[in-house]
């Protein structure tokens, strides 16, 4: 399993291997570029200034598919989110000054059967961290501010509950893609419990722990799911 935790966030390394970044790459660049301002929420939209590609573009919408297959297929995204619907991609351009203010996601996206509730935000990072200067994404939390600038292919996963904002950037283009997560578990402190429960199944599993004793760990970890799930 390729990722790591860090203050109640999870990093998921190599979402997009280096072959699948330069095709993702290769098609935005072939995209036309509008305010993102169109797609913020009504308090969000004053301190939003970036690009966003058009959602409605055909193109747009294989190159989504193509990212969120490539999301659900890395081996943690499923046991941390525990994803019960997404929210459709959004790919983002940050040129030189370009920023998003502090804000704090919509807790209910979309409209009619297609609302979801924002339980969980993620951030894919597509442009090489070296290519630009500034554009961390920072997160608040109790212990302080948590400034992220992740590797292209990488990405980062938080609470869409809390206020973060992307810093300016300085210098070149950062490009994104980001969504949001409505969970089967959408309390953080059990979806956070599964979550060890399953990674230290894994890693039981890897020491060969006998077959009896990771059917009971797999008990569990089913029965909690069945009291939880939502």
């Amino acid at each position: 399993m390729s990722g790591y935790l860090c203050e109640m966030t999870l990093v998921l390394q190599q979402v997009l291997p280096a072959e699948d970044l330069d095709r993702v790459r290769t098609e935005l660049g072939a995209l036309a570029w509008s305010s993102g301002k169109r797609t913020a929420g009504s308090a969000a939209r004053a301190v939003k200034e970036n690009l966003q590609a058009d959602g409605a573009d055909p193109r747009v919408k294989e190159l989504e598919r193509f990212v969120v297959e490539a999301l659900r297929r890395h081996p943690l995204f499923e046991i941390a989110a525990r994803p019960a619907r997404l929210s459709r991609l959004l790919f983002s351009r940050y040129e030189p000054g370009m920023t998003y203010g502090a804000h704090t996601d919509d807790a209910l996206m979309g409209k009619g059967e297609d609302k979801l509730r924002t339980d969980l935000a993620f951030t894919i990072f597509l442009a090489d961290s070296a290519s630009y200067d500034g554009g961390e994404l920072v997160v608040e939390s109790a212990l302080g501010e948590q400034g992220v600038k992740l590797e292209a292919g990488d990405a980062f996963l938080y609470s869409a509950g809390s206020i973060h904002h992307v810093a300016p950037v300085t210098r070149g283009v950062r490009l994104a893609a980001v969504g949001w997560i409505q969970s089967f578990i959408p309390d953080l402190t059990q979806r956070e419990t599964l979550f060890d429960l399953s990674v230290a199944r894994t890693r039981l599993a890897g020491a060969g722990v006998a077959r009896e004793d990771l059917l009971k760990l797999d008990k569990s970890i089913a029965n909690l799911l069945r009291m939880w799930a939502r």
